[in-house]
């Protein structure tokens, strides 16, 4: 079973002013953004390697589809080269070690995107990264407190994203 983005649609009405649609992709891009940011970001006292496959397992077929093309082999093939003759900073590391991994990725394993298993796994590994964020700060409101409002309202989003999708397969 797969999300489907015509028929699983969660609808949250605001004021009568119209409607907000939560359609898995939109769901997959929020989590997308959020996953990109924590990876970009420093001081976030999360381990970050779990960044990529979490990435991997929540990005849009879009840009599957794109990182696995023509294009996405390109652009990993000049990172590389640029890696080989200059220093790349470590925060550029982990999206290169992302884009590689997805390209390389069998598809037994991209088989696993969009499907109650693949978003358990999700759901289990950004549990992880919020578990690790929320115990290093010493609660939800002291990681507010601490500067990282955009760090912390990503982890959520990463967190939030597979409850929403795990939910709407129910």
């Amino acid at each position: 079973m797969s999300i489907d983005d015509g028929t699983k649609t969660m609808m949250n009405e605001r004021h009568g002013s119209g409607t907000v649609c939560l359609t898995p992709t939109n769901l997959q891009w929020i989590s997308t953004i959020s996953t990109a940011f924590l990876m970009l970001a420093r001081g976030t006292a999360i381990h970050k390697s779990f960044l990529v496959p979490l990435f991997a397992l929540q990005a849009p077929e879009s840009i599957v589809s794109w990182i696995k093309g023509e294009y996405g082999i390109w652009t990993a093939f000049l990172a590389l080269l640029v890696c080989l003759f200059f220093f790349i900073p470590g925060v550029l590391e982990l999206p290169l070690i992302t884009l590689l991994l997805i390209i390389a990725c069998p598809s037994q394993v991209t088989g696993l995107r969009g499907t109650e298993e693949g978003i358990t796994l999700s759901l289990v590994i950004a549990v992880y990264l919020a578990f690790q964020y929320f115990a290093r700060a010493g609660s939800l409101g002291k990681a507010i407190d601490q500067g990282s409002i955009l760090a912390t309202l990503a982890v959520i989003c990463i967190v939030a994203v597979p409850c929403l999708l795990f939910i709407s397969f129910l």
